[in-house]
Order: C-alpha cells, then structure tokens, then sequence
C-alpha cells in the first residue's frame, strides 16, 4: 500500500462520495442537465449551497452536507462568482481551522515543556 493510500484509508470517505454521486444521478433525473442548469445560470449554486449548510446546522441530517458538496462541485464546474479563479494556496494564505489541531496542540505542549 502506498503512502498515498495509507493516509486516504483515515482522512478521505469513500462512502461519502458514493452517496453524494448518487445524489447527483437522482438530480439528473429530477432537475435535469447541470450545464443547462448552472450553466445557463437557471439555480444559483452558491445560494443553493449556503441554505444546504443552514439546513444542517438546524437538523444535523447529514444528507445536507452531501448536498453542499455537491454545490461546492457545481460551482467549481459552471462558477457563478463574479471573479473565479483557482490558485494553490500555501499556509500562509490559507485561513486555518476553526479551533485548535492535534498538530498545533502537541507543538504548544512541546513549547511548555
């Protein structure tokens, strides 16, 4: 097993992207194509998005966050932003967790030690 795989066997969820491409061929079917859709501007992805994670936070169904990728997907396929664009971003552009890491509490711990 690679070390690539190793890492992806306990941070990246299968499952997770099974269901919501699942959820995208049901939407097919239900809405139509996306080009047409988000490409021709007919659904605001990034509203559709934002009110998917209001959603969740209200009721804790997960279905919801497969929902917001799949905008978050939508919107990097077809973007609706004014300005879009893609750029690889170091750490020092990146906005960090909201929180505390295990990484960054092992290296305040090894400060004070």
């Amino acid at each position: 097993m690679s070390e690539f795989e190793r890492i992806l066997k306990t941070e990246y969820s299968e499952n997770f992207d099974n269901l919501r491409k699942n959820r995208m061929v049901m939407s097919y079917y239900k809405y139509g194509l996306v080009k047409e859709n988000y490409g021709n501007k007919l659904v605001n992805s990034i509203k559709t998005l934002e009110e998917r994670l209001e959603l969740y936070k209200q009721t804790g169904n997960t279905e919801y966050l497969l929902d917001v990728a799949n905008q978050a997907m939508i919107e990097f396929m077809y973007p609706q932003h004014p300005k879009p664009y893609f750029e690889a971003t170091d750490s020092d552009k990146s906005p960090g967790l909201a929180g505390m890491s295990i990484n960054e509490l092992k290296a305040f711990d090894d400060d004070w030690s």
